[in-house]
């Protein structure tokens, strides 16, 4: 393993403010989970913890040490490893079913969301890819066509759980690292167009997406049906006021907020933490994002470089989207807060993917 360089600092000191904050924020919101169900605050609590905080810590430390570069060849079997686990939870009697998402597999009592690994191959994989083909990057050959075989595939399968909020990151995260490598415009314009033509026929398919982006066009529409959970985040985050109700005092998380530790997770901050923290907490994910694509600016090579990219937008967008449907800036989705919202696949995997950038950081230019 080479460590030629201490990891950069200021990147860590943010992802240990984002982990600290948002353990705290979770521990607060599950409080409203304690009081109704204190099983289920067990379970959450372990799976938070155990899961997520330990194995994801475990992984940063690993791969923070390893050389990034050492594994790029490896990275198509990392993507059709992912593609055919995410494809498990298709699969009656091995994925599990929620809400009408097939999304999850449980392994020895055990559950986690394949999903988050996806992501992150995708990403791999893509950068490889662009790297490997960096001087021809704006022919089709090399730039459109990886990001529709790729993207495409793992979109599809989100989109056949369904995940279609997974699917719009991973679009985002290919697109921007197509962007980051040099692609042409036309072919970024083009995936765009795309994009959206893609969105507005899987809405039409799927009612309660058309309800979703109604309810954003009018939070009032049925305030007891399909308006409640804007209803209440709102009401949440207004109660906050300028400096919150204090640690633990939020109201609306016992009986009013839907997911409160997750979906709504950013309302409980709000509420508890007023403007002041909820204002540090965006500062400390716009932190995170400026100096990852610092690290990414100074990368050795161009894979360590678009891998970074592709993990900061990765991480940052589905945080941005979470706290911004919470305010009701965006329809609502189920993309989660990352370090903070309920999820242990998805906390361990941030913590691997921050490794992989401190990674990059070690070997980064003067």
């Amino acid at each position: 393993m080479s460590t030629s360089k201490p990891v950069y600092t200021p990147f860590l000191l943010i992802v240990c403010g984002l982990v600290v904050f948002g353990l705290l924020i979770f521990t607060s919101a599950a409080l409203g989970l304690l009081a109704r169900d204190g099983a289920s605050f067990s379970s959450v609590a372990v799976s938070q913890l155990l899961l997520g905080l330990v194995c994801g810590g475990v992984a940063l430390f690993f791969l923070s040490r390893m050389d990034y570069r050492k594994w790029r060849a490896f990275t198509p079997y990392f993507f059709i490893f992912a593609l055919a686990l995410t494809l498990l939870t298709l699969v009656p009697g091995v994925g599990q079913t929620f809400k009408g998402a097939s999304r999850w597999i449980a392994l020895g009592g055990i559950t986690f969301q394949p999903e988050e690994i996806l992501k992150f191959a995708v990403v791999a994989f893509l950068a490889a890819l662009y790297a490997a083909h960096f001087r021809t990057i704006q022919t089709f050959k090399s730039g459109l066509l990886p990001l529709i075989v790729v993207g495409g595939s793992a979109g599809v399968i989100l989109l056949l759980q369904p995940a279609t909020d997974g699917a719009v990151m991973v679009g985002l995260a290919a697109v921007g690292m197509l962007f980051a490598a040099g692609g042409r415009m036309s072919h970024l314009l083009v995936l765009m167009l795309l994009g959206v033509l893609l969105i507005g026929f899987v809405a039409y398919e799927r009612p309660y997406l058309v309800e979703r982006f109604k309810t954003y066009l009018d939070h009032s529409q049925d305030p007891l049906g399909a308006g409640w959970q804007i209803q209440q985040s709102l009401i949440a985050v207004g109660s906050g006021e300028l400096v919150g109700r204090g640690f633990g005092q939020s109201i609306e998380k016992f009986s009013y907020l839907p997911e409160p530790i997750g979906d709504s997770i950013f309302a409980v901050a709000a509420e508890e933490f007023g403007f002041v923290g909820s204002v540090f907490l965006v500062l400390l994910f716009a932190g995170f994002a400026l100096l990852g694509l610092r690290i990414a600016s100074r990368a050795q090579d161009p894979f360590g470089g678009l891998l970074v990219v592709g993990l900061v937008i990765l991480i940052v967008g589905q945080s941005f989207f979470n706290m911004a449907s919470t305010l009701g800036l965006v329809p609502l989705s189920g993309l989660p807060l990352i370090f903070v919202s309920h999820g242990g696949t998805a906390l361990a995997i941030a913590l691997a993917e921050v490794g992989v950038i401190l990674s990059v950081s070690r070997r980064m230019r003067s």
